[in-house]
């Protein structure tokens, strides 16, 4: 039986290298101590916002839900020496995880989906109990991961209004209904000497990336080793994650449920939030 969630607070967790993170929380010390928490991680150039209507359904189902923002995103601090390696998130949320004190079932979109491969390695199964990929697997479509760095680089400037950001998303997301008000998108973008920047650390496009071949072979180990339920979701008209990529993944975790959006892409909370969410309260609850 669902209950009435609590609206979200604005917390503070300790991240590896000293780092302060940001997050919303539900349900602090309301929920059900028999029940993980939920911890949801999103991708990059996003924030903990992309879960909002999400970690509100969930907090509605009596669940204890934290909501964190990545380091060198929203109100996260930016990383010291522009550390934006996967290894630096992993320990970031290991942190996180040891400091809520409780088990917790990872929810992680691109970014975080990846982060949330090698937490779960690193943690056990006593920490993390389920893992929730969101349009990610370990081997992901280069064109559509570049396509993504594309957008995050061609706003790096800045836009000279709240219109002129929503028709750069609206140009990305062509299959998204575009908003009547781009009000909402002040949750992604603070307004700095006349124009609109991005809530994310531009060194995270130019800081030192991971070597694919290595990053691809220790997600791909921590998956195929694990022994928790793992739940991919795709959204259909994703240009990151394929079919292929999907058929490998579920060749190689055939234990993983598997559920495709019909009228998502790759960011398949924002683009279909209500059957997201539906398939997600069903996976964790169960």
């Amino acid at each position: 039986m669902s209950t009435t969630g609590s609206e979200p607070q604005t917390v503070k967790f300790r991240g590896s290298e000293d780092i302060t993170l940001v997050a919303d929380e539900w349900n602090r010390g309301a929920s059900d101590p028999a029940r993980p928490s939920i911890l949801m991680l999103h991708g990059g150039g996003q924030n903990r916002f992309s879960w909002k209507n999400t970690g509100q359904v969930l907090a509605d189902q009596g669940l204890h839900v934290v909501a964190l923002d990545s380091r060198g995103h929203g109100d996260s601090d930016r990383a010291p020496n522009a550390n934006y390696t996967v290894d630096a998130l992993r320990d970031d949320t290991l942190a996180v995880i040891d400091q809520i004190g409780r088990p917790v079932i990872l929810i992680g979109a691109s970014m975080g989906g990846m982060t949330g491969m090698l937490v779960i390695e690193a943690a056990g199964p006593q920490q993390v109990t389920k893992l929730v990929l969101v349009d990610v697997v370990p081997h992901y479509e280069k064109d559509g991961s570049a396509r993504i760095r594309e957008f995050m680089a061609s706003g790096i400037d800045g836009f000279s209004s709240l219109d002129e950001a929503a028709d750069a998303v609206a140009a990305y997301l062509p299959y998204r209904k575009k908003p009547r008000s781009p009000e909402g998108l002040k949750k992604n973008l603070r307004l700095r000497d006349g124009r609109w920047y991005w809530h994310w650390d531009p060194a995270f496009l130019t800081a030192p990336m991971d070597d694919p071949f290595v990053r691809v072979e220790k997600l791909e180990r921590a998956v195929v080793e694990s022994t928790i339920p793992i739940m991919l979701i795709r959204g259909k008209l994703s240009d990151v994650v394929s079919a292929e990529g999907v058929k490998d993944f579920l060749d190689k975790v055939p234990r993983a449920e598997f559920v495709e959006l019909s009228d998502a892409g790759h960011t398949a909370a924002g683009d279909d939030n209500d059957a997201f969410s539906e398939v997600v309260v069903q996976f964790v609850c169960k």
